[in-house]
């Protein structure tokens, strides 16, 4: 019993680490959990309970890190068509709506993930050494149907040119030595100020040139039908396999591939909107769960939560099991982190949209340059700003020749496709 009451313990101290990294702009859970691995042997308990804390965190990460995007970055009228699905859907004042798409798409995505994360992590632990030989051709297949996504010849030639300029950028950075002042031990990289370049900063930036404010956001209304919001989560769950399994592949990738092509950055009509965030929202859950029926199954962790929590589960020996009573804890955490994460993305997320929206639009903005800066510097050290500042400029690219932005996760893709 008091075994039990550690962990949930724990369990709802991860949910609020989850809350703070997911509202925080730039502040991933990641941090988090390789914090908590250096101080794990400081802490009372047995190393499960600080496994579930971690696992709590990532998941309420997931439903709530789609937020400040909501509100951040958000364009002016002119330039809307170009903006991403959660941008347009807040422009026209449904930010509250998108909201609650997600929360449906994350909840209904971990339902189907928690049901079929187990047999599926079976069939690739079968199929392993074929997955492995086939990984560069999947990946380029992956690439060119992003391109062939494109609904005009311009736009597959913008897209293309902007995977090919992230996968040169990737052979240019991604093996740079790595070492910030608050990096955890054995765990920096050049992600942070990657990612934060090339997704974060460059719709920060063009948003300091937009004037006006956020409109009201009141509507409530569900845009998408039942079964239209059903058959976008499940192919957020669809999406959130191949997350789950293929290196380089993100939620937004998967969602654009799941949807025929509909929604992600390029012009899109609002119902595809809403679709795209229902999707992207169910894939970031859904490969919270296959992340975890990855390392139970094969032992193989797929995230950095799940290499922080195989870390505190090997033994002295360097060997790692768990106890078939741990795996049940485990997914009882996902599953209880979840039901919590989507009351506080409808309650605190509703609440974060209204409070943000009133606040003065460019210091906001160039806050959060600074801390996107600052947290490259301090993950990667001066070489990842410089890095950040060049992965900026590549972020511009995509919006001014109409492609996607999910082109420039070339950036991981690109470099195994090469081998």
């Amino acid at each position: 019993m008091d075994a039990a009451v550690t962990t949930l313990t724990y369990a709802l101290l991860g949910i609020g680490a989850g809350t703070v990294t997911g509202l925080i702009p730039g502040l991933h859970v990641n941090s988090v959990a390789f914090g908590a691995v250096g101080v794990a042997t400081h802490l009372p308990g047995p190393p499960g309970a600080v496994v579930a804390a971690i696992l709590a965190a990532g998941v309420v990460h997931t439903f709530l890190s789609i937020v400040p995007g909501l509100v951040l970055g958000v364009p002016d009228a002119a330039t809307a068509p170009g903006a991403l699905p959660g941008h347009r859907l807040v422009l026209a004042g449904r930010g509250r709506e998108t909201i609650r798409l997600s929360a449906l798409g994350s909840g209904i995505a971990l339902v189907a993930a928690v049901v079929v994360a187990v047999p599926l992590a079976g069939l690739i632990g079968a199929g392993r050494r074929w997955l492995l030989a086939a990984l560069p051709a999947l990946l380029a297949l992956v690439a060119a149907l992003l391109i062939l996504a494109e609904p005009t010849r311009r736009r597959r030639l913008g897209g293309l040119c902007c995977l090919c300029a992230a996968t040169l950028l990737g052979l240019l950075t991604l093996d740079l030595p790595a070492s910030g002042p608050v990096s955890p031990s054995g765990a920096a990289s050049m992600l942070a100020p990657l990612f934060g370049g090339l997704f974060g900063a460059p719709i920060l930036l063009d948003a300091l040139d937009v004037r006006g404010a956020i409109p009201p956001q009141d509507g409530t209304r569900l845009g998408l039908s039942r079964s239209e919001t059903l058959r976008a989560a499940l192919s957020g769950v669809g999406g959130g396999a191949l997350v789950g399994y293929l290196p380089g592949v993100s939620a937004g990738v998967a969602a654009v591939l799941a949807l025929g092509g509909a929604g992600g950055s390029g012009p899109a009509g609002r119902g595809s909107d809403r679709a795209y965030v229902v999707a992207t929202s169910g894939a970031d859950t859904a490969t919270a769960v296959f992340s975890v029926a990855s390392l139970v199954v094969l032992g193989a962790p797929r995230s950095g939560v799940t290499v922080a929590a195989q870390a505190l589960l090997t033994d002295g020996n360097g060997d790692f099991a768990l106890a078939v009573a741990d795996t049940v804890v485990l997914f009882a955490t996902l599953v209880v982190a979840a039901a919590v994460g989507v009351v506080l993305l409808v309650t605190l997320g509703e609440w974060y949209l209204g409070a943000v929206r009133r606040l003065p639009r460019r210091p906001l903005v160039v806050s959060v340059l600074c801390l996107l800066a600052a947290l490259s510097v301090g993950f990667a050290g001066v070489l990842g700003g410089a890095v950040f500042c060049l992965a900026t400029l590549l972020g511009l690219v995509p919006p001014r020749v109409g492609a996607r932005r999910v082109h420039l996760m070339g950036v991981l893709f690109g470099p195994i496709i090469l081998g």
